[in-house]
């Protein structure tokens, strides 16, 4: 028995397609969503044995398909007034060429299989009509051996009760209904973060066209909590100025005295925040639009890629950071360095001078960071880890300032041991302030 699909869709014209997704995806990249879309949905198509037709809206644009489906394919307008209208047209067209069966299928719906469309077509050989569900109550997927008009009369789309309603004019009529595999399909923001999380637990969805494009569109936005920084601004601003146009930036000033505000640069967007390092952090968090979020401290010196390596990081991982490492070639700095880094994968805690970088929806849900005078990233570190959030690290290290450590040997170890010995007495649970004042004694 011959069977055919017939993709439903949009040409992906900017400005024309997935526009729900504006303004966090310019027209441009909206379009080249789609395009993946179009590109995962026709390499499942193709394994099949059914027939490929092309079914697309606007009828002048059709030609911009043959480059992602092939001039193999049959390819014809959308013609009829209302979206089930035009459906049942398609439909109609189809079967008239002899086909004992037809699935139509829309194109928000990049995660189908193969198997999808062949149980499609097995549950056509035993029901009228088959019916691919989507998670927000649609559908993606509506087959037939006949065209049935009252599939598709009186029916309004985009709304919860799609599916319900569709299904429920088929059995009114008459006619048995087969239900295949319930999908994802993605039409606004929410549905992009729900994918990227799905993506990191299947490999496949990260090796897809889709992933491949949501990896590198991902939006980070970097927030850097600046008190009396004169000393270390003008060279954060210049390894920050060339990544303008590539993320959000934020600086989040906590009351500077000092000229630390004079000396940013006018193309920098400055937040003011009451003092204190957690505050001006979460501020920053709240006012950012990236779907990363990056906290960078003032005295860093950053690897020559980092948006790279942080978006490589979170294609696996909903939080992590770059680590740490001095221009220092003492010992016991160096020792620093491995120990520091060795804690990121043996216990799973992190340091805000290592460049913490997380998914936004899971900073908030862990309830930023606490508003505590010191170890405010270490307590974020411990919540975290009873979340049971596994953290990455990036390839290359933030090379940060050593001017907590004295310079001699000796009273290196002393620091040392005294940071070691405060976060114990955290865990303890020493009064924050008491902790606070031998902090600031340390260094």
């Amino acid at each position: 028995m011959r069977r055919a699909i017939i993709v439903f869709t949009r040409v992906p014209v900017a400005g024309q397609t997935k526009t729900r997704l504006m303004p966090y995806f310019s027209p441009q990249e909206c379009a080249g969503l789609h395009t993946c879309f179009l590109k995962d949905i026709a390499g499942q198509c193709q394994k099949t044995q059914a027939d490929l037709y092309i079914c697309y809206t606007p009828d002048d644009k059709g030609a911009a398909l043959k480059n992602i489906f092939g001039d193999d394919k049959i390819y014809f307008p959308q013609m009829g007034e209302s979206l089930g209208e035009r459906m049942y047209m398609a439909i109609q067209r189809v079967l008239a060429k002899d086909y004992g069966s037809c699935v139509l299928i829309g194109t928000d719906v990049p995660e189908i299989k193969q198997a999808d469309l062949d149980y499609a077509f097995r549950l056509l050989d035993v029901h009228d009509i088959v019916l691919g569900p989507t998670q927000d109550g649609g559908y993606y997927l509506v087959g037939m051996k006949k065209p049935v008009r009252e599939v598709f009369e009186k029916q309004t789309y985009s709304h919860a009760s799609v599916l319900e309603n569709t299904a429920k004019a088929a059995f009114e009529a008459g006619y048995t209904v087969g239900f295949a595999r319930t999908l994802h399909d993605i039409d606004e923001k929410e549905d992009i973060s729900k994918f990227r999380n799905r993506m990191r637990k299947t490999l496949e969805l990260k090796k897809s066209e889709t992933g491949r494009y949501l990896l590198k569109k991902q939006k980070i936005s970097v927030i850097v909590p600046i008190y009396n920084e004169e000393s270390t601004i003008k060279s954060l601003q210049k390894q920050l100025i060339p990544l303008l146009d590539k993320c959000e930036i934020l600086f989040v000033d906590g009351g500077s005295k000092d000229r630390t505000l004079s000396m940013i640069d006018s193309r920098f967007r400055v937040l003011h925040s009451e003092k204190g390092r957690a505050n001006q952090m979460n501020l920053g968090a709240k006012e950012s639009s990236g779907d990363i979020l990056f906290f960078l401290h003032s005295d860093s010196e950053l690897p020559k890629h980092p948006l790279a390596e942080i978006r490589y990081v979170m294609k696996d991982h909903l939080a992590g950071c770059f680590g740490i490492a001095f221009h220092s070639k003492h010992f016991f700095m160096w020792t620093c360095r491995v120990i520091s880094n060795h804690r990121i994968k043996d216990r799973k805690i992190m340091f805000g001078d290592q460049g913490i970088f997380i998914d936004r929806e899971l900073f908030f849900e862990a309830g930023m960071f606490p508003n505590l005078p010191i170890m405010e990233d270490y307590q974020f570190s411990l919540t975290l880890k009873e979340m049971g959030v596994k953290l990455g690290i990036a390839k290359h290290r933030i090379y940060t300032s050593d001017r907590r450590f004295p310079k001699k040997t000796i009273p290196k170890l002393k620091v040392m041991w005294k940071m070691n010995r405060l976060r114990k007495m955290y865990r303890d649970g020493v009064p924050i302030d008491r902790i606070s004042k031998m902090y600031r004694d340390v260094r």
